[in-house]
């Protein structure tokens, strides 16, 4: 197999890899407030909302040693690792306890930040300037097949359903479970890439952390010993943090980690809590989740496997994103009830500004998909082509500003009217794209002399 080749079928097998865990665990987030409120009547107090604010704050501080974590353990056994411990999140909800529930919140955030500090590295090693935008399309269309076959099942099962019985409960979670292990086995099918320029010698196993360093840091980190590595892969984090190009980039991803909230937990919930929308509200959960899906998919296709706009660069599909969730927002704002994001499990009969449609709701579920596509695809792309050298340190700063976002939007999101939290979305939405333009430009300037050719 040539080079490329390898390269392309290592991105193909990682973005598997995250499809089958993320079938299972976005799933397991788009439905868990539902499930918990059915919980209220026994002895678990546990709230999803609280269990995803701390997986996201731990996120974000772990992000600070996932470069040093990854350093130490190779990329391959910390996606493997992590992978575990996703599927231990997923499995508390077969017998539910609250010490549980909210401790395994805590090792998923810290797993959550090894995991996509780690992805990021596998991505950028495997990738050339002219194939960064390309391999970020392909693995976030197939990570975004998650959202369609996960939401799909919690449609059939739950559809009719008002209440969320335990049997209904423990049968769906232990089927997640086992999909989110089949994910953490595959990342053994990785394999290790070629140098693109010169032939190296082939191995079994994914490459060491010190890959993605140039020839130079190479020769430097093959003396050093995992601590040093780790202490330099820590360095460079607080390095890349403040650097011009991330300080412009940190609006778009602080967005992005937003409106992941809202699509990903909130919107889910208002939904199933809109009794107007008739008896099979709860149902809708898995038909949204799968109009979400079916956006993320068309937008990852469309901007990264087909690469069309790369003659523009990345800002018109930055804003076509800006456009797409303003557009939903709006919608949002007319169709569903201001208090339904914080209603209780029989749901609120208030109306918004017009007659509650399934329809609306659903093209707003496919808005929203396709919008994120819009703006994660890009981020990615941009992160990876600004600091190919850095690849890990980059995607810690990039998730850990991503998941300070999410963890704040899921703490005010127990208590803000939905007006509100859309009004957060509009003002920050618009603020990162403009900020994103302004590191586009850099990076333009910045590569100018090399084979420039983007999502």
């Amino acid at each position: 197999m040539t080079p490329n080749g390898r390269s392309l079928l290592n991105i193909i097998i990682l973005g598997f890899s995250f499809m089958f865990i993320f079938t299972a665990f976005q799933t397991c987030g788009n439905v868990e407030q539902t499930v918990i409120k059915s919980l209220n009547a026994t002895d678990f107090q546990g709230s999803g909302y609280t269990s995803l604010a701390i997986i996201y704050g731990v996120f974000s501080a772990s992000n600070l040693i996932s470069p040093s974590v990854v350093a130490i353990l190779g990329p391959q056994i910390s996606l493997f690792l992590s992978g575990l411990v996703y599927s231990f999140y997923i499995a508390i909800f077969i017998h539910p306890l609250t010490w549980t529930f909210y401790t395994a919140s805590v090792l998923v955030g810290i797993a959550a930040a090894v995991l996509w500090t780690a992805q990021g590295n596998v991505l950028t090693i495997n990738s050339k300037d002219t194939t960064i935008g390309r391999n970020s399309g392909i693995f976030w269309a197939l990570l975004q097949f998650s959202l369609f076959f996960g939401n799909l099942y919690i449609y059939l099962a739950w559809r009719g359903k008002s209440h969320i019985s335990d049997v209904d409960r423990r049968t769906v979670f232990i089927s997640l479970t086992v999909i989110s292990l089949v994910g953490g086995f595959l990342f053994f099918l990785i394999r290790n890439p070629e140098p693109l320029n010169e032939p190296s010698e082939s191995t079994d196993s994914l490459l060491n952390a010190d890959v993605e360093e140039s020839n130079n840091s190479a020769v430097q980190s093959a003396t050093l010993g995992r601590t040093s590595q780790a202490v330099e892969a820590f360095k460079k984090a607080l390095q890349v943090s403040v650097k011009k190009e991330m300080l412009l980039l940190s609006p778009s991803i602080s967005y992005s980690g937003l409106e992941m909230t809202f699509f990903s937990g909130v919107y889910g919930t208002c939904i199933g809590a809109m009794n107007l929308l008739g008896d099979d509200a709860k149902g809708l959960i898995g038909l949204s989740g799968i109009f979400l899906g079916i956006g993320e998919i068309l937008g990852g296709g469309v901007f990264g496997m087909l690469n069309k706009c790369s003659r523009f660069g990345r800002n018109p599909v930055v804003l076509l994103g800006l456009i797409t969730h303003l557009l939903a927002f709006y919608l949002i704002f007319l169709n569903i009830a201001s208090d339904a994001p914080i209603a209780p499990e029989e749901g609120t009969n208030q109306q918004a500004y017009m007659s509650p449609s399934t329809e609306v709701a659903l093209l707003c579920s496919f808005l929203l998909g396709f919008g994120d596509s819009c703006f994660n695809t890009q981020l990615l792309s941009i992160v990876g082509f600004t600091f190919p050298q850095d690849s890990a340190p980059a995607f810690a700063v990039f998730k850990f500003i991503q998941s300070i976002s999410a963890a704040v939007a899921f703490s005010y999101s127990n208590y803000l009217l939905l007006h509100w939290q859309l009004l957060i979305l509009v003002l920050s939405g618009v603020l990162g794209t403009v900020t994103f333009f302004a590191a586009e430009r850099i990076a333009v300037v910045n590569h100018r002399d090399s084979d420039y050719d983007s999502i």
